[in-house]
């Protein structure tokens, strides 16, 4: 099945260059992927590349995407592959990605926990957390994933019982899911309150299909059912993904990549709706690359995350940059207190 997210150019995206906003702000970058695809590759050096564009970005976080599984052995351990894959391709990088979250089929149940440990065994100290694919519509257009899962796997109890051994391995739980599914992001969170649940992409704001992307009703609709999620002490929400073609912004059509002034104002709402309900210091900026580097560049990405935070006091900025992001994932704080120079690119 072909790819949803709009293939990366990099002849287009250099057509807007601009300068660094307050270069002296350290940056977690706490969601991006790797993938070596037909579609593209994006391993170390091009993530290297974008992170020495001039941000300040400290350290970053994989999260799983089917990279490199195991061809062989039990199915359940194949995904300790990625894990393995990652860590020979970023060999060298200590802090590129620091964190992992990985990929363990929760549907085991409680049978996960030997597929936990062998995770993290491979990991070395840097699994943190577990993902799923979870997102899922009754729309075909409605799709970010080339294998969509089944529906309903949040809601059942083989699940939850895999997220409790998440839980109880000290691992987090990134979970992906449209704003029709936040309902039941909120029962899984609710159901294991011992979990760190992170709700991915703005909890999946829709703006394609039977969504459209302008109108009141489906904005009220994302938001309404946000807010009981956020209202649960142990879940935690990233900020970004608007390059996903779920979301409905179409800037990869433009003949020129969109200005950070242009990002802030069309993300405006659902950034200040989201700190609204999270707060700064249950929120952290993702840039979700390379899935997003099809409709926006790295540079920009993080000078309009810098553009919408600035009203904000420079703690507030700091918890959504980097102090989230990291005490979420239990990331040495000391990483971004200190100078460790910056990516040369």
């Amino acid at each position: 099945m072909a790819s949803p997210h709009d293939i990366v150019r990099e002849d287009w995206l250099a057509l807007t260059q601009e300068d660094i906003l307050a270069p002296g702000q350290p940056v977690f970058d706490c969601h991006h992927h790797l993938w070596d695809r037909p579609e593209g590759r994006y391993r170390s050096e091009e993530l290297m590349d974008d992170m020495g564009a001039g941000h300040d970005v400290r350290a970053s976080a994989y999260v799983q995407c089917r990279t490199g599984y195991r061809d062989d052995g039990p199915e359940a351990l194949r995904p300790v592959g990625e894990v393995e894959t990652v860590l020979d391709w970023t060999s060298g990088q200590e802090r590129f990605p620091v964190g992992i979250v990985a990929m363990a089929d929760l549907q085991l149940g409680d049978g996960v926990r030997p597929v936990l440990d062998a995770l993290i065994e491979a990991g070395a100290g840097r699994v943190k957390g577990i993902r799923n694919t979870t997102a899922w519509h009754a729309d075909p257009v409605v799709r970010s994933n080339p294998n969509p899962p089944p529906e309903g796997l949040l809601r059942t109890d083989t699940f939850r019982d895999g997220a409790r051994a998440v839980a109880a391995h000290g691992l987090t739980l990134d979970v992906w899911a449209y704003q029709t599914q936040l309902d039941e992001v909120r029962a899984l969170a609710e159901a294991v309150p011992e979990l760190t649940v992170i709700v991915d992409h703005c909890g999946g704001p829709l703006g394609v299909g039977p969504h459209d992307r302008f109108g009141p009703d489906n904005f009220n609709a994302w938001r309404d059912a946000l807010a009981p999620v956020a209202a649960l002490p142990n879940t935690r929400i990233k900020i970004g993904g608007f390059g996903l073609g779920v979301f409905g912004w179409r800037y990869a059509d433009g003949a020129l990549p969109p200005h950070s002034e242009t990002l802030a104002g069309d993300w405006r709402p659902w950034v200040e709706t989201c700190l609204a309900l999270f707060g700064p210091d249950r929120a952290m900026f993702e840039s979700n690359f390379p899935v997003d580097k099809g409709q926006v560049g790295y540079r920009t990405l993080w000078n309009a995350f810098k553009r919408l935070a600035a009203p904000l006091g420079r703690d507030e900025q700091d918890a959504l940059f980097w102090r989230s992001a990291a005490r979420t994932y239990g990331i040495d704080e000391q990483i971004f207190a200190h100078d460790y120079g910056r990516i040369s690119s």
